[in-house]
């Protein structure tokens, strides 16, 4: 006997209208999801998938959102959600039906611990009593693999990396044990083996609570192995949708087939990845050609020959531990325990390892937004520890970084040709205004972006577009080395190849260096030379990367590998 609905969405149609124009975003959407059942959405940047999610909770404003048709059916009150009143709507958000949101930085309050946060939602919800809120808040941060919960319930977000600050959001999301859980990216800041955590402490959750999950992903593997069925959004449409099996297998829409396409392979290795638009376009059927072992083996040798841009030798970075009443240091966080390498010129060196691992501290040190406890990093045959502020600055315009969340990269209040330009504005480069404007005009048609676009701001475009733009502002110093931190981590998968081409298109045209950080393995091989291995602060595994992949030698490494998801089969 079928389980009755909980949620019936009915030929929804949707618009926005902002300055004067018209946009439909949703083109009758049809379906079901019971208690219980998970439905896996996927779909490119822009397709409708948050924005259909979102409507189920009425969480867009309207204007600038108008619904033009259809309905939304909440089960267990058979009310239409569209029609509702705020109070009742009030009263389901965060209690029956909760969300997690793609960008866990936006998500919380940077003035509030974390433990205070988590505590927000027992108050409003009236759940459990007063005197139990602590021991509950620490019993959901260890739920969610919190190393440390303790510490993150006293935490500020900024003192968390990006994956811990989705697992505080995950607690906030299921704290009220809700009917459904809307999981918009849930795992898109989380390592492989976080991930896997995650999903499963989810499923568990889900079976538990009879729970419904939407879960939104750009990740098909990710989607294929949690949801029950998959539902393909384009351009505001259901284009496809049926069991996850068929749909992952056998799809049968051009579209499905060329999404499943654009991922990095797991094995080979082209010199470009198809993306959504060659597999549909005029050039569909024309052949990648791809770096053989021999090509690839001899374009090492020359690389290595060289001088190396960097070299690190033995760096410690540490945080110190304060506690009594005139804050002493009584310890360190050992972030970075005698990490060495080196990077050379053209070089891509991927660096993968859990959240917490000292990835992200590890670029930040090295362009000098961290203070290095010990050790030594040498660019260009120069000690950084060592260098006066006029070197440094020097160094500064020559070493760029490219952060893991676009959106709080960039500022909401200004224009992002502004944004653009300001760097060049700072170090004085070009003569005047006129050629800076030039200059970033010439950058945003680089980065496969309109000239137009310098004067919108940051919430006018979609995360995949967000990311260029923050790619196009690095650019604007002319550096020789970019340091990029998750930096395609919340693209799906057709935007995330157009990225990662034009990273590696602007690395041979260029001559750029890489430090590639990323928790995405099959990202890391595609995209690296050389791979670093990292755990607790220190370096476990240092080679080439398909060597690596293909046999890993460290237990750690190997428990990485084997945590990556991949899909049953290729398409």
């Amino acid at each position: 006997m079928k389980t009755e609905p909980l949620i019936r969405v009915i030929g929804l149609g949707a618009s926005f209208h902002q300055h004067g124009e018209s946009n439909v975003v949703l083109h009758g959407l049809h379906f079901d999801i019971s208690p219980g059942e998970t439905l896996g959405i996927v779909g490119e940047s822009g397709s409708g998938k948050s924005v259909s999610s979102m409507s189920i909770l009425r969480l867009i404003p309207s204007p600038p959102i108008q619904y033009d048709e259809g309905s939304i059916y909440y089960g267990p009150l058979e009310i239409d959600l569209l029609k509702a009143d705020e109070s009742l709507l009030q009263s389901l958000r965060g209690n029956d039906i909760s969300m997690i949101f793609q960008e866990p930085m936006t998500s919380l309050n940077p003035l509030k611990s974390c433990g205070d946060q988590v505590i927000e939602v027992f108050e409003i919800h009236k759940r459990h009593p007063r005197s139990s809120w602590k021991e509950r808040v620490l019993e959901l941060f260890a739920e969610v693999q919190l190393p440390d919960p303790l510490r993150a319930y006293s935490a500020f977000p900024h003192e968390l990396s990006g994956g811990q600050k989705q697992r505080i959001v995950i607690a906030m999301a299921i704290a009220s044990e809700p009917k459904l859980l809307i999981a918009d990216e849930p795992t898109t800041a989380l390592d492989v083996t976080v991930q896997r955590t995650i999903l499963e402490l989810l499923k568990g959750i889900q079976k538990r609570m009879n729970m419904a999950m939407i879960f939104i992903s750009h990740d098909l593997a990710v989607v294929s192995t949690i949801a029950d069925r998959i539902l393909v959004m384009k351009q505001g449409e259901i284009v496809e949708q049926g069991f996850s099996a068929q749909v992952i297998q056998s799809p049968s829409h051009d579209y499905t087939r060329a999404l499943l396409a654009s991922r990095p392979p797991q094995e080979g290795r082209p010199l470009r990845l198809k993306t959504v638009q060659d597999h549909l376009g005029p050039n569909q059927g024309q052949e990648i050609l791809q770096e053989t072992k021999a090509s690839r083996t001899e374009r090492h040798k020359t690389l290595y020959e060289s001088a190396p841009v960097f070299e690190v030798q033995d760096l410690h970075t540490w945080y110190p531990i304060r506690s009594g009443i005139f804050q002493s240091v009584t310890d360190h966080v050992r972030a970075l325990n005698g990490v060495s390498f080196n990077i050379y010129p053209g070089e891509t060196l991927g660096v993968v390892g859990e959240s917490g691992c000292g990835k992200s501290t590890l670029g930040r040190t090295l362009i000098g937004l961290e203070k290095a406890h010990s050790g030594q990093i040498i660019y260009k045959g120069r000690s950084v520890l060592e260098m006066d502020k006029k070197k440094k600055a020097a160094m500064v315009k020559e070493v760029q970084m490219i952060f893991q969340d676009p959106y709080s990269s960039l500022n909401p209040r200004q224009k992002v040709g502004e944004a653009i330009l300001e760097p060049m504005l700072v170090h004085g480069i070009h003569a005047n205004r006129k050629e800076r404007i030039a200059a970033v005009h010439s950058l945003l048609k680089e980065v496969g972006l309109q000239e137009s676009h310098f004067e919108r701001y940051p919430h006018e475009f979609s995360g995949g577009q967000r990311q260029r733009i923050c790619i196009a502002r690095a650019l604007a110093m002319n550096p020789e080395v970019i340091v990029c931190d998750e930096s395609v981590s919340a693209l799906d998968v057709s935007v995330q190849a157009q990225v990662l081409n034009l990273l590696n298109q602007l690395k041979a045209e260029r001559g750029l260096s890489y430090l590639f950080i990323s928790h995405d393995l099959s990202v890391v091989r595609y995209m690296s030379d050389r791979v670093m291995v990292m755990n607790k602060g220190e370096c476990v595994e240092y080679g080439e990367a398909d060597q690596m992949y293909a046999t890993p030698k460290n237990t750690y490494t190997k428990k990485l590998v084997a945590s990556a998801y991949a899909l049953d089969s290729e398409t």
